[in-house]
């Protein structure tokens, strides 16, 4: 689904984290993807994804970006984006129940 592909960091789409950092050591990353249109984004996504498989489990596999905004989203902010380190292969659960999405947990590594 479209809704997950990866933020688009503008500029620094592409770039090694070398290049990135040496052309943009404040992260400012020119017309990079709002934070609140990937999460509007995100989270239509995530309601597709509801409506289309009802009461079934789903895999959903993304980048980071996109795992933190659906966290940010969900948690109202306590976790996710600029407060969350993925784990590299990390595992998050998210369940809907009674019309909400909730976490039930999130950046779990275990499995390694």
């Amino acid at each position: 689904m479209k809704n997950f592909i990866e933020r688009d960091y503008g500029e620094a789409s592409g770039l090694t984290v070398d290049e990135r950092e040496k052309l943009f050591p404040k992260r400012d990353y020119k017309n990079q993807e709002p934070r609140e249109l990937l999460t509007k984004r995100v989270i239509s996504g995530l309601d597709t994804i509801q409506r289309k498989h009802p009461n079934n489990k789903v895999i959903l596999v993304a980048h980071g970006a996109v795992i933190n905004a659906i966290l940010a989203h969900l948690s109202n902010g306590k976790i996710g984006s600029g407060k969350t380190k993925l784990m590299t292969a990390c595992i998050s659960r998210i369940q809907y129940n009674q019309k909400q999405w909730r976490i039930n947990e999130f950046n779990q590594v275990a499995h390694l």
